[in-house]
């Protein structure tokens, strides 16, 4: 299930992260990421869901 949500993740940061953990402060977070740059918002996302 991993494989898939890094796969939604990569497409669409926030998602991946509201997946993994709801929403909280790192969903808020991964959007503000994302807003800034599409590529930090997907580094935190993958790292979000690597770490669980």
């Amino acid at each position: 299930m991993d494989i898939v949500r890094i796969i939604i993740a990569i497409l669409l940061p926030p998602l991946g992260v509201f997946l993994q953990v709801g929403i909280g402060a790192q969903f808020w977070l991964n959007i503000l990421l994302t807003i800034l740059g599409y590529f930090p918002g997907i580094i935190h996302a993958v790292y979000v869901i690597a770490k669980r």
